[in-house]
C-alpha cells in the first residue's frame, strides 16, 4: 500500500466469499441491533453508506424501510450486493471523493471500515465528504475498533485477535505511521492455509472527534456498542455519533 492507494482493493474471491453465516458479523442478533440504531438515527430519512460492500448492513435496514445508497470501492463487492438486491443504487469510488446526489439524514460506516484509508488526510477528506451529504441536523454514525496496543509489552509490534484450529489472526502495527496490517491464516479443505492480509490506518477516538470538528460536525455520542453501552476506558470498540449543525 503506499499515500496514493486509497484502500485495499477487494476482488472477485473476496466478494464470493465474504457473505459468511457464520461470521459473526451476520448474526441476525447482531444486525438486528445494528439497524435499530441506525434507523432510529435515520429517523425517517434517507441513508447513505460509505463502503457498503455486499449489503450486509444495507439490505436489512433497507427491509426497515429506510432508503439507502451507498459508495463502494470494489466494482465486485458493488456486484454481489446487486445481484442480492438491486433496489440500493451504489456509486463506485472512492468515499472519501465521491458525491452521492441529494441530502441525507444518516451517513454511517461501520465495522471498522475507516481505517481503509491509509492516510489521516484521507481520513479527514472522508468526514468532509460525509458532512457534504448530511442535512442539517443529520448524523454521521462510525463503528471502528480500539487500537489493542494496551495488550502488547514494549519491544512487541504485533497482538493476536484470533487463535483457533481453523484460523490464527494478529494485528501487526507501525507506531510511527498508524498503520497496521491483519494478517488471516486460513485453513483450507485440503488442511493447508490460506494467508490474507489487510491492511489498514488504525485511529482513535480522541482523533476522530478532532476530524469531525475540521469538517463542521459536532460530538454528540459515543457507546461501546451498538446497545448503546457506555464507553469506557475497557472498551474494545465503540460506535460514535457526530451531528451536522442546523434543525
Amino acid at each position: 500500500m503506499d499515500d496514493h492507494t486509497p484502500s485495499d482493493l477487494w476482488t472477485e474471491a473476496h466478494a464470493a466469499g465474504y457473505d459468511d453465516a457464520d461470521d459473526p458479523m451476520f448474526a441476525p442478533a447482531r444486525l438486528e441491533r445494528t439497524t435499530t440504531f441506525l434507523a432510529d438515527l435515520a429517523a425517517g430519512g434517507r441513508a447513505l453508506e460509505f463502503a457498503i460492500g455486499t449489503g450486509r448492513v444495507a439490505i436489512p435496514l433497507r427491509a426497515r424501510g429506510v432508503e439507502v445508497t451507498g459508495i463502494e470501492y470494489a466494482e465486485p463487492m458493488a456486484a454481489r450486493l446487486r445481484e442480492k438486491d438491486a433496489g440500493i443504487p451504489v456509486l463506485i469510488g472512492d468515499m472519501a471523493r465521491v458525491r452521492a446526489p441529494g441530502e441525507y439524514s444518516l451517513v454511517y460506516l461501520v465495522y471498522n471500515t475507516i481505517g481503509n484509508l491509509f492516510t489521516q488526510d484521507a481520513q479527514v477528506e472522508c468526514f468532509r465528504n460525509a458532512a457534504r451529504h448530511l442535512a442539517p441536523g443529520g448524523r454521521f454514525v462510525i463503528e471502528v475498533g480500539v487500537p489493542a496496543v494496551r495488550s502488547m509489552p514494549p519491544g512487541q509490534s504485533a497482538v493476536p485477535f484470533d487463535i483457533s484450529a481453523e484460523h490464527l489472526g494478529f494485528d501487526e502495527y507501525d507506531f510511527v505511521t498508524q498503520r497496521a496490517v491483519s494478517h488471516h491464516y486460513s485453513r483450507t479443505s485440503d488442511g493447508a492455509f490460506r494467508y490474507s492480509p489487510h491492511h489498514y490506518r488504525y485511529v482513535w477516538p480522541s482523533e476522530l472527534d478532532l476530524m469531525a470538528r475540521l469538517a463542521g460536525l459536532e460530538f454528540e455520542a459515543r457507546y461501546a456498542d451498538w446497545d448503546r453501552s457506555p464507553f469506557t476506558a475497557e472498551s474494545t470498540s465503540h460506535v460514535s455519533v457526530w451531528r451536522a449543525p442546523g434543525a
